[in-house]
């Protein structure tokens, strides 16, 4: 007989919004969760395909609300150097990179995604080269394959340093360009619908790199699209300076201005905001996503993510592009989150629960998608992680969150999309798993050559 639904038993609840259960069942029915509850109450069906969840915590799947697929191939540069600094060392790499590489690096960050837990990720994808490929159309492709939900967000840069922006004149577009490209991305692959796997965002890249021209336009035609909008923003004390030295005003009041505060828009960083900036965020419903690893590791500060929560604020976590957290994982950024707060705000700051949320609905509300994902609740969608909490070393921590989020990532018994199993026993079953990783390597090696050969790179810059 075949199973027409899925029970997973005598599993550990974490439902985000909730109590959480301590030996309880998830029915999945289709690509959503029928049913869920205590042991004692669960049905007795004969066609359904049963997944033994013993010695397990379940959460929603983990959503990433920021990244750069592509910069896996970039990992391990600049070392040592600032935002800015980086950005001018790395911009000249990036130039030239094409869709083979892209498709490449994406498949291997989205793969490494998946294997820490996450169901559904955001890109913010703002670097498009001339003549090298249909890049957006390669990271699609590479999410389709490994079977996440994936939101990529069409970035753009038209400010170049001929015009006082941060980025080469070689890695920008012309205004027009942008706006038909990216209407063309959103008509080609947004799916609105309730259990839609791919989303598209309207997100040119930073104030230092986009015209305000571009900012309001990008605006206008997202809301006329009825998609979500992206940046960068309050990353660093550089930028700070920059806008305040052009545009007369600091990042948040800037954004406002331009119309780019409100539900529909989540913005990366976040991490120099004052109290009046966080109470503009809660205000609007405007959201951020907490990147702990890349900020770490390009000293741009800790964002005040426990003082956004108190005062009402939207946060979601992202891991950032790996050429600013190499290798980081999803799971990792609940513990780079939790421990950052606490370190400078007190062992209060930050709880594990807390932490959770961040990396599940908060990243939902951020997406747009908090209805639909986020919670394990009758109704949304069977995005779920198994978590080997009971593990022989591990079982000597009682609380199976705390487990997660404290410590390192516990082996994954499970990760569904839909119902649907994308990893098992930590192994991806839908991509041959050693042969995703080998196309990252090979997407890095590629884009190396390709910048030696076109005379992007200075050899400091590659091997600093």
């Amino acid at each position: 007989m075949i199973p027409t639904s899925t029970i997973i038993e005598n599993v550990h609840i974490a439902p985000v919004r909730g109590e959480e259960i301590e030996s309880g069942y998830i029915r999945i029915e289709g690509d959503r969760i029928a049913a869920l509850g205590p042991m004692s109450q669960a049905p007795a069906v004969r066609d359904e395909e049963r997944i033994d969840g013993s010695g397990c915590l379940a959460t929603p799947g983990l959503v990433n609300t920021h990244h750069h697929l592509y910069q896996w191939a970039s990992q391990g540069l600049a070392q040592d150097a600032t935002l800015f600094e980086w950005l001018v060392a790395l911009y000249q790499v990036w130039a030239a990179m094409d869709a083979e590489v892209v498709h490449g690096a994406a498949s291997a960050g989205l793969g490494w995604l998946a294997l820490s837990g996450c169901t559904t990720s955001s890109d913010h994808h703002y670097v498009f080269p001339k003549g090298r490929g249909d890049l957006f159309a390669a990271e699609v492709e590479a999410a389709r394959e490994i079977g996440i939900r994936f939101h990529p967000a069409r970035g753009s840069m038209d400010r170049g340093q001929s015009q006082g922006g941060l980025p080469p004149d070689v890695v920008v577009e012309r205004l027009d360009d942008i706006l038909a490209a990216t209407a063309e991305a959103i008509d080609a692959y947004h799916d609105p619908s309730f259990s839609s796997k791919l989303r598209v965002a309207v997100a040119p890249c930073s104030p230092f790199s986009v015209s305000a021209e571009l900012m309001t336009e990008a605006a206008t035609l997202a809301r006329a699209k009825g998609v979500r909008l992206h940046t960068h923003l309050a990353e660093t004390l550089d930028e700070d300076e920059h806008c305040l030295a052009q545009m007369g005003m600091r990042p948040v009041d800037y954004m406002e201005k331009l119309g780019w505060l409100g539900p529909d828009v989540w913005f990366a960083h976040t991490v120099h905001l004052s109290d009046a900036d966080i109470d503009k965020f809660a205000a609007t419903g405007t959201g951020s996503a907490h990147c702990p690893s890349s900020n770490g590791r390009l000293g741009a500060g800790i964002a005040r993510v426990s003082e956004m929560l108190r005062r009402g604020a939207n946060v979601g976590l992202g891991v950032d592009g790996n050429a600013s957290s190499e290798l980081t994982t999803l799971s990792g950024e609940m513990r780079q989150a939790l421990l950052f707060q606490r370190a400078k705000y007190g062992p209060t700051a930050l709880t594990a629960r807390q932490a959770l949320k961040l990396a599940t609905l908060g990243g939902a509300r951020n997406l747009g998608r908090h209805d639909e994902l986020g919670t394990l609740e009758v109704g949304k969608l069977a995005d779920i992680v198994l978590w080997r909490t009971g593990t022989p070393f591990a079982s000597a921590v009682a609380d199976p969150v705390c487990a997660l989020v404290f410590g390192p990532q516990p082996p994954i018994a499970r990760v569904l999309v839909g119902g649907e199993t994308i990893v098992e026993d930590g192994e991806l079953k839908t991509v041959p798993q050693d042969a995703v990783g080998r196309a990252g390597a090979d997407a890095h090696r590629r884009l190396m050559r390709l910048a030696r050969d076109q005379g992007f790179v200075v050899a400091k810059e590659v091997h600093q």
